[in-house]
This record gives C-alpha cells, sequence and structure tokens, in this order.
C-alpha cells in the first residue's frame, strides 16, 4: 500500500454498516481502507453472509505491510462491550461507536489515513446510552473544534447543501440569521473551490418559505434575511441567485447552478434521493479533514439477510479517495 489508506468506521453493528465493509471487501478496483470496528463482529458477520472474507486485525497505528491481500478486510479492532445480534441494537454499545469515530479522526488528523468514511449510525441508540448525540456532522465538528461543518449531499452532477442540519422543523426559522447563513455561504463556496475544484461556483439559494415568502405574505424571513446575505455575496464576487422559491430551485428554469443550498434538511435532500438514491455521498464541509458517508440510514431490517446495497458507501470511499487529493 503505497498511499495512505481511508479509514472507514463500520457504524451501527445491528446494522448493515457490517454487511457493507464485508461487501466492499470483495470489490475490487476499490481506493484502500481499513475499517475501525469488532473484528470478532465482522467475522461473525462474514460468516451469516456467506462471505469467504478473511478478517486480518491490525494495529492502529498502522503496520509497515499493510496491502491487503485478496478477499481480505483489514480491521482496528475495537471491540463492543455487548454481543450483537442483526436487527437489535444496544444503547451499551454507544460509546464504543463515539470511540471509534474518534479513533478514525485523530488518525486523519495525525496523517495516519487520508480521509474519513462513516457508515451510518443511529441517532436514537447513542442517545439512549446517555450521550447527547444528533448527527455525526456534529459529533465531528466537535472532535476536530470546527467552526461550522456544513452537509453537502451529492448525486452525480447534483449538489445540495443545508443551512441547517438535523432540528425539529419548528426550530428551522430561528436558526435562520444573517450572520449564520453568510457563514454557511462562505463555507460551501470555499469548499466548492478547494475540494471540487469549481473555479467559481454558482451557487442558488432556496427561501424558507412556500414562493420564498412571496413578497412577505407567507413570512418575512426570505426578505429580512436571504436576500440581504445574498446581495452582500454578490457584492464580494460570488455568483449567488436567490431567494429561490424551493419548488422550482431544482428545475431548468431555475438555471444553472453547481449547487443547490436549502435551508433545512427535507427542503433539499427528498430531490436529491429521489434523483440518486443508492450512490448519493454526503459530504462534511468544514472540517479539517475529508470526511464522507451514505446517503442512507442503518436499516437493521436488513442485517444480515445480504440484501443491503454497498452502492452509497462505495460512492463514499470512491469520492473520499478523490477530494483527499486535493485537501
Amino acid at each position: 500500500m503505497t498511499t495512505r489508506p481511508l479509514a472507514l468506521t463500520a457504524g451501527e453493528p445491528a446494522g448493515i454498516g457490517p454487511d457493507l465493509c464485508i461487501a466492499l471487501a470483495a470489490t475490487s478496483g476499490l481506493p484502500d481502507f481499513v475499517v475501525i470496528g469488532d473484528a470478532q463482529l465482522m467475522q461473525q458477520r462474514a460468516e451469516t453472509l456467506k462471505s469467504d472474507i478473511r478478517i486480518r486485525v491490525i494495529d492502529r497505528e498502522l503496520p509497515d505491510d499493510l496491502a491487503p491481500s485478496k478477499n481480505e478486510l483489514l480491521v482496528i479492532d475495537l471491540p463492543f462491550p455487548v454481543a450483537v445480534e442483526c436487527g437489535t441494537p444496544s444503547e451499551n454499545n454507544a460509546q464504543t461507536l463515539l470511540d471509534g469515530l474518534a479513533l478514525g479522526v485523530e488518525g486523519c488528523l495525525h496523517g495516519r489515513f487520508s480521509a474519513l468514511v462513516t457508515a451510518p449510525l443511529s441517532k436514537r441508540v447513542i442517545s439512549d446510552g446517555g450521550i447527547p448525540f444528533t448527527g455525526h456532522t456534529e459529533f465531528l465538528a466537535e472532535l476536530t473544534k470546527a467552526a461550522l461543518p456544513v452537509m453537502l449531499l451529492v448525486a452525480g452532477d447534483m449538489r445540495v447543501a443545508l443551512a441547517t442540519t438535523h432540528l425539529s422543523l419548528r426550530d428551522v426559522p430561528d436558526s435562520i440569521s444573517e450572520q449564520g447563513l453568510q457563514a454557511v455561504l462562505e463555507v460551501l463556496h470555499d469548499g466548492l473551490q478547494t475540494q471540487f475544484a469549481i473555479k467559481d461556483p454558482e451557487i442558488i439559494v432556496c427561501g424558507l418559505n412556500p414562493h420564498a415568502g412571496e413578497g412577505g405574505q407567507f413570512g418575512d424571513e426570505d426578505e429580512s434575511i436571504i436576500a440581504p446575505v445574498v446581495n452582500a455575496a454578490i457584492h464580494k464576487g460570488m455568483k449567488v441567485r436567490g431567494p429561490v422559491p424551493a419548488d422550482t430551485a431544482f428545475t431548468p428554469a431555475a438555471g444553472p447552478r453547481d449547487v443547490v443550498l436549502a435551508m433545512y434538511h427535507d427542503q433539499g435532500l427528498p430531490v436529491l434521493k429521489f434523483a440518486g438514491f443508492g450512490h448519493a455521498v454526503n459530504v462534511t464541509l468544514g472540517l479539517p479533514i475529508v470526511r464522507t458517508s451514505v446517503d442512507h440510514g442503518t436499516a437493521f431490517d436488513l442485517a444480515g439477510s445480504g440484501r443491503a446495497d454497498a452502492g452509497s458507501l462505495k460512492a463514499a470511499l470512491e469520492l473520499a479517495a478523490t477530494l483527499s487529493l486535493r485537501a
């Protein structure tokens, strides 16, 4: 292995994360990666799936002879305190899951890994373990001391970023401010330039309210907050348009764009997932490391069934490798 491998956290053990890791180990042509997870669980899941993948436990400092053989999965062993059963998560494993993320971040920050790729976790399971947790994005920002993480979903040429992340819908309007939205735009603009090599990105900014407020008829946030931020960004030389009504922002009539900035999670992501579910990738901008993830959840009902689709995680590995070359 001549280049730094990717770190791949295996995700919620009772879900499909381990299944996907095993599937990818049998897939040729992928970037080199090391799984952070429970090696015994990986072996058990491979047997459940009737996979001939061999598990090789390696040191977290990464040995020199790291190159995996064919059908070999490299694992930094992080055992769970409670035995794992497919489809039945345990909150007692929550801290170990977060320890795995911390290990991956630490390896990226110290140059052992080129990027971090994460299989899905269950926010509920971790919260039930007594650990406040709203998602990977926020947790990784805390670990890396990043001022502002920005969630960006990518499916082919379609990109959707979020001004807010995992919030109750009733909390969204109060979470949008001129200062905050301006900061999101700056992180997004910089990320598209540096990580995606788009020299002069074109950004469409969605309105918050139906019809972008229609002149204040349906709320005043579009005129009082979003429009001034867009105008200020234009004054700085950014190619930004908005606020554009969300129901037309993704249509050809909205004009060319490199990304659509949605105001909240379910404003923008349904469109992207309809267009690219199963091969879309979640990218966190604003971190000092490259991080990608899948476009789906833990799928407890599919764990160990052999029916889990590894397409999104495969795309996440490939995109992470590409982005890491520009980091």
